[in-house]
């Protein structure tokens, strides 16, 4: 058997080297590094994938978001709503543009933002919403989504954990994550279901005029070289990763449904345990399980993943912390939120190893060796 690993790179890798190295040899070949053909031709692959208008590559997950705010036109002290149930990432880059993030609760069951708390928290300042599709389920967008057009606020999908997966509306009509929001965002960082082999991200755009001001905010403010209509950023995807993402975007429902496949196993393996709670698949999203995470009850979590590593079994907390407990944003009222189940759910979470290259092997060792860790430690 493998040393268990979170995420197998290596094995996913070796399985489409082929494929992988031949890509990677055209740009070494064209030696076209920045804005290449292959940027170009991802990009409108993965639009024709999702069914999306514009795909605006970019550097990272991060600068997406930080570059979707600023195509909003947003000013110091414009409220965003957001979870705090989330990678920092998400929020940090409200406080780098002096925006006032503010946070709600999320889902018992689905650990995505919790609408009545969204309606809470709207004020006057509302600028925008920014949903996250959490693990690799969407967010209840739907409902979301009405409330932010009756109070006429732009929502930013944040995708970075859920691209491939898909949201259906209660008319039965089915879309692609990263597709629904004014803009949305997306990471390809190498564990993500759509990896790169180093940093790379995207924003998504059916709105023409947005698409534009993205590309330019991306690409130092300008649309004509050396012509700068507004204050920009340096954000490129590489023509390198791009080359890898043509490529695994190819495998993309194949991973998800192999994710899906790790998923079931978990789920029949812990089904009539008390103390483990599998993760909830919303009937409206299509769950591609970027990480597998359950909850714990009567059971000290933070034993848990010290016992599991005496057994060679890999875990993972995320988030230990939520956004509006972390030093960064204690100038943003971090002190001031009640949010019962973000508290709750920062204690008893824990996630196992999920990747494309399991085994029945690796996922028995794993559920045979975390039921006994569990048995032992519960009250």
């Amino acid at each position: 058997m493998h040393n268990l690993q979170m995420v197998d790179l290596k094995r996913q890798y070796n399985k489409i080297k082929p494929e992988i190295d031949a890509a990677i040899q055209n740009v070494l070949d064209s030696t076209t590094f920045i804005g290449g053909p292959d940027v170009h031709s991802f990009a409108k692959e993965l639009s024709e994938y999702l069914g999306v208008k514009h795909t605006i590559p970019c550097a990272n997950g991060t600068d997406a978001l930080q570059i979707a705010l600023m195509a909003l036109g947003l000013q110091p002290g414009d409220e965003v709503i957001t979870a705090s149930y989330t990678y920092i990432a998400t929020v940090e880059v409200m406080a780098l543009l002096r925006l006032k993030p503010v946070f709600v609760d999320v889902d018992a069951e689905t650990f995505t933002m919790n609408i009545d708390s969204v309606k809470a928290a709207i004020t006057p300042k509302t600028k925008a919403i920014v949903p996250v599709h959490l693990y690799g389920q969407s967010a209840h967008m739907e409902p979301l989504l009405a409330l932010a057009k009756e109070h006429n606020i732009p929502v930013i999908e944040d995708n970075a954990q859920a691209i491939g997966g898909t949201y259906t509306f209660s008319d039965g009509r089915t879309v692609k994550n990263g597709t629904m929001g004014i803009i949305s965002c997306t990471s390809f960082f190498p564990s993500k279901n759509l990896g790169c082999y180093g940093d790379g991200g995207a924003m998504f755009t059916n709105d023409d005029a947005l698409a534009e001001k993205l590309r330019m905010i991306a690409n130092h403010g300008q649309k004509v070289r050396y012509y700068h209509e507004m204050v920009g950023c340096n954000s490129r995807l590489d023509s390198i990763q791009a080359a890898v993402l043509r490529v695994k975007l190819k495998h993309l429902d194949e991973y998800c449904d192999a994710r899906r496949a790790v998923a079931d196993y978990y789920d029949n393996a812990f089904k009539d345990n008390p103390n483990i709670v599998t993760p909830y698949r919303a009937p409206y999203s299509h769950h591609v399980f970027h990480q597998y995470t359950l909850q714990l009850k009567n059971v000290s979590r933070d034993d848990v993943p010290v016992k599991l590593a005496d057994r060679k079994v890999p875990s993972m907390i995320y988030y230990p912390v939520p956004c509006h407990k972390q030093n960064m944003l204690k100038d943003f009222g971090g002190a001031d939120y009640v949010l019962p189940v973000t508290d709750m759910l920062q204690d008893c979470v824990i996630s196992l190893p999920i990747h494309t290259e399991m085994t029945t092997e690796e996922l028995e060792y794993i559920t045979k060796n975390f039921i006994e860790v569990i048995n032992e430690l519960a009250k």
